[in-house]
């Protein structure tokens, strides 16, 4: 196990307390037909669905180098953009692919639902040994595998260089520091913002959440405990909160053209996001080659980071094809080719779950965009710094559909960000109550 990520003992302990709870839903995930070994007997075509960038890249270099495997690729909306809608809806319907993209916080709310197969007779012990054990323990609910990890994803601060020196502002170590820089920029420019703040997005907030020392979700014996109103959620809710109120950031969807069309014209000078951006941003502006640098997330005192995403692959309930997805999952997640070929695309700075190859992403990502600055190396610092209580639960779905609602309504006079944390966490409790689990919060 890699040192720099030993502060994820405790948090893993926690996630994988969440077995317990999930043990009694998942019961009802599918079994599927295994196949009778990797080795297939003859050409055997998948479907893969998701977003993750270089995923194209990745599938036809697979293509290319297999011939008893052929994959049939589908890029969706990410998850919280409508992909996971569409998986869902595909299960239901008995039309899903074969493979598909899931977030670990969105890993136990398909679990539960019974939309996945057990993988662990193809994922075998042999094959987890490659990975980080902390993301193995994401994908490991009830006793059972359900996913083939493929990154983890500690969060980063990007900003442009150029600007920061040209409004003479210093690159913020803290969120107080933040607040002043975000003024800062804001005199010198009265169109220009630091950041912003994505409404249509929950995970971001709750990544900052995490940062912050909050823990949503916790499973002790057979009861839910959701505490979505702490203190930590609390102080980040009301100093994002003030930063809207005094017009210090953009708010604006994620990846919208807006977002982009800011980016490009320098209105906005900076993206809170995690060592997956790096990428973004060098396939969305390529034109600002050398001009962007990337740091440490600003935190309260304390170096400090959560997640912001992170990538598995999971095979559905309704595959007839699961050693042959399975193999091609592994394929992405624990080779050289398969790194290589999703790195080499120029779109995807994804920091491998599979710790041996970190050093293989970063020999291929072309680090010139962020003025040949380590990127991977601060990747593995901001790691280190992980918050350790985070857990998931079993209705993120439900969480973060009611948030990203209530994230919409906010405006000065009208509903706050604590009001749509408050709002999700009512939510989630008449969920899980709902599903007749018990409940305290």
């Amino acid at each position: 196990m890699s040192l720099s990520w030993s502060s994820w003992t405790r948090t893993t302990r926690v996630i994988a307390g969440t077995a317990t709870a999930l043990a009694v839903l998942t019961a009802c995930g599918g079994n599927g037909d295994s196949g009778t070994s990797k080795d297939l007997s003859g050409p055997v075509t998948i479907t893969f669905w998701g977003w993750a960038k270089g995923s194209k890249d990745v599938v036809d270099a697979f293509n290319a180098s297999h011939k008893d495997i052929r994959v049939t690729f589908e890029e969706i909306p990410s998850g919280t953009a409508g992909g996971y809608a569409k998986i869902s809806n595909a299960v239901k319907a008995g039309n899903a692919p074969d493979l598909v993209s899931i977030e670990y916080s969105s890993l136990p709310e398909f679990v539960s639902s019974g939309a996945l197969q057990d993988i662990g007779d193809q994922f075998t012990e042999q094959d987890r040994a490659k990975l980080l054990p902390q993301a193995v323990e994401l994908t490991t609910l009830g006793g059972k595998s359900w996913a083939v990890p493929f990154d983890a994803a500690p969060q980063a601060f990007y900003y442009r260089k150029d600007l920061f020196a040209k409004y003479g502002v210093a690159v913020p170590r803290t969120w107080d520091e933040f607040k002043s820089a975000a003024e800062k920029v804001k005199k010198a420019d009265a169109k220009a913002r630091i950041a912003t703040f994505f409404p249509d997005d929950p995970t971001t907030f709750e990544a900052m959440a995490w940062q912050a020392g909050a823990q949503w979700f916790k499973a002790e014996n057979d009861t839910w405990k959701i505490d979505t109103t702490d203190p930590a959620t609390t102080k980040v809710a009301n100093f994002w909160q003030g930063l809207l109120d005094a017009d210090l950031v953009h708010k604006n969807a994620s990846f919208s053209p807006e977002w982009t069309g800011s980016l490009k014209n320098g209105t906005t000078i900076g993206y809170l996001g995690a060592s997956w951006g790096a990428g973004v941003l060098k396939g969305t502006l390529p034109e600002q080659s050398g001009k962007w640098a990337v740091a440490p997330m600003p935190n309260w005192g304390t170096p400090a980071s959560g997640m912001l995403g992170g990538t598995s692959f999971a095979v559905t309930k309704g595959s007839g094809k699961k050693a042959a997805a399975v193999e091609f999952a592994e394929w992405m997640s624990t080779t050289e080719a398969g790194v290589k070929a999703r790195i080499s695309s120029g779109t995807s700075s994804a920091f491998p779950a599979a710790t041996a190859l970190r050093p293989v992403a970063k020999s291929v990502f072309d680090a010139s965009y962020y003025g040949g600055e380590d990127i991977y190396a601060l990747f593995e610092q901001s790691g280190a710094t992980i918050q350790q209580n985070w857990a998931w639960g079993p209705t993120t779905g439900t969480t973060n559909t009611t948030i990203k609602d209530q994230f919409g309504r906010i405006a000065k006079g009208g509903p706050t960000l604590a009001d749509a944390v408050k709002a999700g966490h009512d939510a989630t409790v008449a969920e899980l109550t709902k599903r007749g689990l018990k409940v305290e919060g």
